[in-house]
C-alpha cells in the first residue's frame, strides 16, 4: 500500500487534524507496504485452506433460509471509497431494509445457522475476498455504512487514511457491541454518540502506534477473543 500524496486526497479529509496522522504514516511508509504484502500473502494462504470449510457454510445457509449466501452492503473503506462488502448472510434475506443498520442483542432477523456464524465470527470468511483486492485489511477500522461515515468529525476522518479492516482493538473490545446496543431504544443516537466515538478512540491510537508487529498482536488478541480465552 503506498500513501497518497496530502494533495490527491479528498477534500473532505484535508483538515488540521487528519494531517496530524499523515505526517506519522508518511513517516512509515515502508511498514505500509509490507501491510499490503502481509495481507496478500496471509490472504491468499488461508482462501486456499478454507475453501472447503467456506463451502460447508455456503450449503449450511442456503439450507436454513432463503436467500442468497453472502450479505453486500456498502461500506466505506481508504480516502472515502465505496465498495459492497462480503460477508455470509446470517440474517432473513433483505435485512437491512427492515430494520436498523447495526444489529442488536437477540435481533429477530438473524437466522438458526447465522446465529453459530456470528458467535465465532465465521460469517467474516468471505472478506478475505475484500483483503486481496484491497478494500480491506486484516486489521483496520472497521467498515461503517454510509450514513455513519457522513457523522465522522475531523479527527475520524484520519482512520480513511488507511483501508478497513477484518479485526482492530476497537471491535475486540466492542465484541459485545450488539448486546450493548439492545439495551436502548433509540439504537442510531446510541451509536453514533456513544459507541463510535469510543471506538474511534482506539483506532486512532491504532494509527499512531502502527507497526506490522501490532497488527500482528491484534490479529493473534482476535483469535483468543473469538476462542473466549483472556489474552494479555
Amino acid at each position: 500500500m503506498i500513501l497518497k500524496r496530502w494533495d490527491d486526497l479528498p477534500d473532505f479529509m484535508k483538515n488540521e487534524r487528519v494531517w496530524e496522522y499523515y505526517e506519522i504514516l508518511e513517516k512509515k511508509k515502508m511498514s505500509l507496504i509490507l501491510k499490503r504484502l502481509f495481507d496478500l500473502v496471509i490472504g491468499f494462504v488461508l482462501l486456499v485452506i478454507l475453501v472447503i470449510p467456506m463451502g460447508i457454510i455456503a450449503l449450511l445457509i442456503k439450507l436454513d433460509s432463503k436467500g442468497p449466501i453472502f450479505f453486500r452492503q456498502e461500506r466505506i473503506t481508504i480516502y472515502g471509497k465505496k465498495f459492497k462488502i462480503h460477508k455470509f448472510r446470517t440474517m432473513v434475506n433483505e435485512a437491512d431494509k427492515i430494520g436498523m443498520s447495526v444489529t442488536v442483542d437477540r435481533d429477530s432477523r438473524i437466522t438458526r445457522v447465522g446465529a453459530k456464524l456470528r458467535d465465532y465470527r465465521l460469517d467474516e470468511l468471505p472478506q478475505l475476498l475484500d483483503v486481496l483486492n484491497g478494500n480491506m485489511s486484516f486489521v483496520g477500522t472497521r467498515p461503517e455504512v454510509v450514513k455513519y461515515v457522513e457523522k465522522y468529525n475531523c479527527d475520524m476522518m484520519a482512520t480513511l487514511l488507511l483501508p478497513a479492516g477484518i479485526t482492530s482493538e476497537a471491535s475486540i473490545r466492542y465484541k459485545d457491541e450488539a448486546k450493548l446496543l439492545g439495551r436502548d431504544h433509540d439504537i442510531d443516537r446510541v451509536y453514533v454518540e456513544k459507541v463510535l466515538p469510543e471506538k474511534m478512540k482506539y483506532n486512532l491510537k491504532s494509527i499512531k502506534e502502527f507497526s506490522i508487529f501490532n497488527e500482528i498482536k491484534i490479529m493473534i488478541k482476535t483469535i483468543f477473543t473469538v476462542m473466549q480465552k483472556e489474552y494479555e
